[in-house]
Parts: C-alpha cells; structure tokens; sequence
C-alpha cells in the first residue's frame, strides 16, 4: 500500500498572506494532488503543524485550507490521519485543545491523533506520536518501550537533527530512545536530515530565507516495503541574485514575477546601469525586493558577515562564535522562535 506523508503545512502562515497561498496553491495543484490521482493514493499521514498558528485562526486562512486542500480530499475519497503537533496545540503542557480537532469536525475522512496510538495502514501497525509535552511524556515513553510496532511517525523534537541549514538540534529527546524501530518519520524540523532509522522529511514549501535552495516536497510511503520516496517541489518563492555588473539589457527576470527577491552585489561600477537592473526587476512584477550591498556588525571587528547570508544565519554565525559561557544552542533556537513570530507580525 502507497501512503502520502506530509508534514509542517501551516496553513495561514505569514499572517494569512495572499502571496504565501499562491505559492502553497502551485504546490497543491501542480504536484501533490496530481500525483495522489497518478500513484492511486487514497491514505495521507499529516505529520503535524497543519495549521500555522496555535493561538487562533484566521477565519479567511480556514476557508482557504477547507477550499483548496480538505474539500478537495474528502471528494477524491481520501482518508487523512493528522497528527497534533506543536503549532496546532494550543497549550503547551498539553495536546486535549487543538486546532485540527476543532477545525475540521465537519470531514469524516479525516481522524486526529492527540494521543499515541497504533494504527494499522495497509498490513503495517504503525505508532503515531503526537507533540510530546509534559502530560502525555511518560504514556507516550511507555508505549514507545511496550508496542511491537517495526514503525513510528510523529512530530518529535530530537536531538543531533537540523532545524533549518544553519542550526544542528543539541536539545530534546534522545534518537536512541526510538532505536527498536526499522523507520521513524517526522514533522517539526522543515529540512530532511536522517540518522538512517529517523527522517525527518522537511515541510513543503519555502516559507523564510533560511528556506531557500533547501529542497521542499512531501513524500509515498510503501507499507510493504517500509520505505518512502522524495516528491520534490520545483516551484520556489525566494530568490538570492548576485549582481556583477550584470548587463540589465540581457538580464531574463521573467522567473521573479511574484517572488521574494534578495540582490547581492559583489561588483557595481556603474551606479546607473546598476538602477536601471533594478528598475527591470520592479518591472517584472516582483512581490518583494531587497538590496544587499553589505553587513555590519558592529559590536565585533573580528566578526566577518557573507554577503550570501540571510539575517538568521549572520545571527546564528555570531552566537556560535561569541566568546559566552551560556548554553549557545538554547540561544540560537529562542532566536530562530523570536524571528519566525516577527516575521509573522511583517
């Protein structure tokens, strides 16, 4: 049996951004559903963070979700099991109140797991494991050590895993806990890194800078063979061009309609061939656009800032150098938490 696995879609995201649903909405129409019909898939695993965010929902976001993703499923007769994961619960101690329960009541394809639980998909019993927090830790340690289950999927956080391309988890539970399994599948980081026994498959799209050239898709799960398989997503939404006294006239910027765009210049001996550059990148109808001529740290002379890093990198960089006797990776993941909410607020 085929099985889709998804995880870390965040409906809503960027504060419900028209630009970002675009986006997400290539993704679905162009590769996710089309490969559902073509492989004859008629089971998804939601790995969890369906929606973006845990406190409440934008009432245009939900109907964009229930539109475009749910509506669509529950008519091509797909049955949906969502995981809880942190996003879509709204306390952080526990799992009872959550998003994806109180949201899509109305579909009776889809079943949501607040609690770990084995499931049968196929001929394969599968333990789903839902955010862990401090009610459901020791059931959910319990059941990892009793269940006979060869696999496990959830939204687990780590240790030893990447977060995004700049941050290596050093804080969570133990990979060896899940050392008994043959596969375990997780959400929660949006970058695939694995272990060989835990992958981690990474969210579908871009959504931040850190995201960028960083592959994004989902994944078909065999339940016979225990493996899966990469659907890429070809569609991007953030661009990083170099500029070199890069001729405006032979410049194609047809591929920049309605994207993220971050210019980096390396060499510009010609300020005004250099604006006329940019005034062709405004009009090829781009949605955002940001010049990158260079950085400043002021606080260190001996810190260098690359031109190709984005600003959680450059933050991320300087924490890990600085000369602090404080636990430098609690640090960098409170500023990777501080800089996805402001950029929520933008």
């Amino acid at each position: 049996m085929k099985v889709a696995i998804i995880t870390d879609q965040h409906f809503g995201a960027r504060k419900n951004s028209k630009l970002f649903h675009d986006y997400f909405l290539r993704f679905y129409n162009d590769i996710f559903f089309p490969t559902l019909e073509k492989e004859g898939i008629t089971t998804v695993v939601d790995m969890g963070d369906t929606f973006d965010s845990r406190k409440g929902i934008d009432f245009s976001a939900l109907s964009w979700a229930k539109n475009n993703y749910y509506d669509r499923l529950q008519e091509m007769g797909v049955k949906v099991h969502t995981i809880v994961g942190n996003h879509t619960a709204y306390y952080k101690n526990t799992n009872e109140v959550n998003a994806v329960d109180l949201l899509l009541r109305e579909y009776d394809n889809v079943t949501v797991y607040s609690k770990p639980t084995e499931v049968v998909l196929g001929k394969l019993p599968i333990l789903f494991i839902p955010w862990i927090n401090q009610e459901n830790e020791e059931e959910t340690l319990k059941l990892i050590q009793k269940t006979s289950c060869k696999c496990a999927m959830g939204h687990l956080e780590l240790q030893g895993f990447r977060v995004n391309k700049q941050i290596v988890m050093e804080h969570g539970l133990e990979s060896k806990l899940f050392g008994k399994f043959t596969r375990v599948y997780s959400g929660h980081y949006h970058t695939r890194s694995d272990n060989g026994t835990v992958f981690y498959l990474g969210n579908p799209y871009e959504m931040f800078w850190n995201d960028v050239n960083d592959t994004r898709g989902f994944h078909i799960f065999d339940t016979n063979t225990i493996t899966h398989t990469s659907v890429n997503n070809p569609h991007r939404l953030f661009y990083n061009i170099y500029y070199e006294d890069t001729n405006y006239q032979t410049f194609d910027t047809r591929e920049y309609e309605n994207k993220i765009v971050r210019v980096i210049v390396r060499k510009k001996s010609d300020t005004k061939k250099f604006e006329k550059f940019i005034d062709k990148l405004y009009g090829a109808n781009i949605a955002e656009l940001k010049v990158v001529e260079n950085f400043v740290i002021q606080e260190s002379e001996e810190f260098e800032a690359f031109e190709s890093e984005d600003t959680l990198s450059i933050l991320n960089r300087y924490i890990e150098e600085a000369e602090v006797s404080l636990d430098k990776s609690m640090i960098q993941k409170m500023i990777q938490e501080i800089y996805q909410e402001a950029c929520e607020l933008v």
